[in-house]
């Protein structure tokens, strides 16, 4: 059984709460959305419908979770939105649904989605991102595991942010920027590699060394993208983040950040 419901919530009769769970006053939770254990649901929270959380979710004063998307395609759809577990959704952050049938707005395990941030519709976001305060995705944005946006920072629709990647506060994001990388600017510019997030994070010397020389091909060659994604391939040892970033840059539809 719920744990703590506060008496001025409102909770539709089809929602599914599990157990050791609190809902703050004047929160609403909608039609057939599911919140998970260990949940804590804050004041004026609005859950609005087709919502999904994983086990200890925490989402503070004001938020709106599965909300309609901000598009004017949108015509009522049944959609989804889907939060992993352990992830903290600070005050007013919003998540909207997707706009088409069977889509779901995802945001991964271990994330944290700081005041004012905004995840739109079709977005997928990883594990373990940090979006912070006024960060906005638009529309069909991919983000990485391990990702972190500076606050203020807007990206535009379809752009993916690479994982492991750091972007700047108060920057613009129009095209896709590559793994690993910190990038900041209006507009964006690239500033090597996030090499004290990937040490944080348990890679290796020589794993952190080998990601560098495939950054300075890819930046500091010359060389157009096509061109230096062969002599990526050409020059180095294969391995899972060299692979990942051959496949990131060379599946781009929108271009990468330079």
């Amino acid at each position: 059984m719920p744990k703590d419901i506060h008496p001025s919530a409102i909770i539709d009769p089809s929602a599914r709460l599990g157990v050791n769970i609190t809902v703050g006053p004047y929160s609403m939770i909608g039609p057939e959305c599911v919140i998970g254990d260990g949940c804590a649901i804050g004041s004026s929270v609005a859950i609005h419908r087709w919502t999904e959380l994983g086990k200890n979710v925490r989402v503070w004063h004001g938020a709106s979770l599965g909300g309609d998307p901000q598009d004017l395609k949108y015509r009522g759809a049944k959609t989804g939105v889907s939060i992993g577990e352990n992830t903290v959704v600070r005050e007013f952050a919003t998540v909207n649904l997707s706009t088409d049938e069977g889509h779901v707005t995802r945001v991964g395990k271990n994330c944290f989605l700081m005041a004012y941030s905004h995840v739109a519709h079709e977005c997928s976001v990883g594990e373990n991102v940090i979006m912070a305060n006024s960060a906005n995705l638009a529309g069909h944005v991919t983000v990485e595991d391990f990702a972190i946006i500076g606050g203020l920072t807007p990206i535009h629709q379809f752009v993916r942010v690479g994982c492991h990647c750091m972007i700047g506060g108060s920057s613009a994001v129009q095209k896709d920027v590559v793994p690993y990388t910190k990038a900041f600017g209006i507009p964006l510019k690239m500033y090597g590699l996030n090499s004290v997030g990937l040490a944080r994070r348990g890679f290796s010397e020589a794993q952190r060394d080998l990601i560098g020389k495939a950054y300075r091909i890819l930046f500091r060659s010359n060389l157009n993208t096509s061109q230096a994604l062969a002599r990526l391939k050409d020059e180095l040892e294969m391995t899972p983040e060299i692979k990942h970033i051959v496949e990131f840059v060379g599946s781009s539809q929108r271009g990468i950040t330079k």
